[in-house]
């Protein structure tokens, strides 16, 4: 073991950088709308991260490789891994501006300012993923750098919500950000965005409160968050004129759609059993959805491996390691985002894997009421959870 440790090297480390194509993919449909591509090169975004990206998961597979214990201090301290994220922020923003400016001029067709807002979109949902990463740390400039990540979606009580709200509720009913076995992502939608914006505000209002503090303060960290937004459409309103703003509050609804629609696979039907006290069980692998598809792992900075995250927040995204007993998506988030935007696809392919997971008892498993007694008519699967696994 020693010998292995001494030696151990991160193999995909030149791979990393990649993450950093999402963002400068706006230019380069910029490049190609400029060069006579027509409107439809302003949909290159989403094509490559929906289409490229899952076709690629599929040809190079999965990598389970974990780094040995040893290992992890180094890795961790790596300054490289963490300027990574630094750089999402101003090629992101950098991005935004060009979109804007685009916007603006007007002249589009119908094509291509649904391109024009989906790419962005996409741009800034991905990017609250780097905010994820940012927003777990106990550097003080990471912290504020995940809320200026999070500002072009409008999306700053994301900051809140996510560390201690669901990082506490995570994989029972009372989450928010937990879809339930059954529940479309449609009926998902809804519940999440209202449901997470309004634990945000009590999370926060509590903490002052609790203080004997008014939480009406530039302290409030889902104030100074969306603050943020504010000034930050305000500056591109007073730049590429008032119009700018329906562009701007379309693209934000994308973005923040795209991270719930990641929120409802990650936990999709798992529960956290109460134990004798009452409570629920600590959080451990079995409660999040993990895929090591080798593609989409290098551009969402291993947020797949979901399950460590959970158990270690703090842990920087390098050091993050796969678990046999984690139960694994049949591919990566870039496919079954898709998957899940056209629910009977999304019950064929994942209802029988919870069932499976819980070796057919429904009763521990976290259902949406409404499809209960449709999933009870479902034949208990023969199969072990073994065998969903891959």
């Amino acid at each position: 073991m020693g010998a292995d440790t001494t030696t151990w090297r991160d193999t995909r480390k030149p791979l990393w950088p990649l993450a950093l194509l999402v963002p400068v993919l706006p230019f380069l449909a910029w490049a190609l709308w400029r060069a006579g591509a027509g409107a439809w090169a302003w949909w290159l975004t989403p094509l490559v991260v929906f289409g490229a990206i899952p076709v690629a998961d599929l040809l190079l597979g999965d990598n389970r490789e974990n780094p040995p214990d040893e290992a992890m201090p180094a890795l961790a301290a790596d300054g490289y891994y963490r300027w990574l994220t630094y750089l999402w922020l101003p090629a992101q923003y950098a991005a935004l501006v060009l979109c804007c400016a685009v916007w603006a001029a007007g002249g589009l067709s119908w094509v291509a300012a649904a391109g024009l807002v989906a790419t962005v979109g996409v741009v800034d949902g991905i990017a609250i993923n780097t905010a994820h990463e940012l927003g777990h740390k106990r550097e003080t400039a990471e912290r504020w750098l995940s809320k200026i990540a999070l500002a072009p979606t409008a999306y700053g009580h994301f900051y809140v919500e996510h560390n201690r709200g669901h990082h506490t509720r995570v994989a029972t009913p009372e989450d928010p950000a937990s879809s339930r076995l059954g529940e479309s992502f449609w009926a998902f939608w809804p519940r999440t965005v209202l449901g997470s914006l309004r634990s945000a505000w009590r999370l926060e209002t509590s903490r002052f409160r609790l203080r004997g503090r008014n939480p009406w303060t530039w302290r409030n960290d889902v104030l100074n968050a969306w603050a943020m937004t504010v000034l930050l459409y305000a500056a591109l309103a007073l730049v590429f004129g008032p119009g700018v703003l329906v562009f701007l509050a379309l693209q934000a609804v994308t973005g923040f759609s795209l991270l719930e629609v990641v929120n409802y696979l990650e936990h999709y039907g798992l529960a956290r059993q109460r134990t004798a006290a009452g409570r629920y069980e600590k959080v451990d692998p079995r409660h999040s959805w993990n895929s090591d598809r080798t593609v989409t792992n290098v551009f969402l900075f291993q947020l797949q491996r979901h399950s460590d995250h959970h158990a270690n927040p703090l842990r920087r995204y390098q050091t993050l390691r796969s678990f046999e007993a984690s139960p694994q998506l049949p591919a990566g988030y870039a496919t079954m985002v898709v998957t899940a935007l056209v629910p009977p696809l999304w019950r064929r392919v994942m209802d029988h894997r919870v069932l499976a997971h819980y070796g057919g008892d429904l009763e521990l498993a976290n259902v949406h009421p409404p499809a209960r007694d449709r999933l009870r008519g479902r034949r208990r699967p023969a199969a072990s959870p073994e065998s969903y696994a891959g």
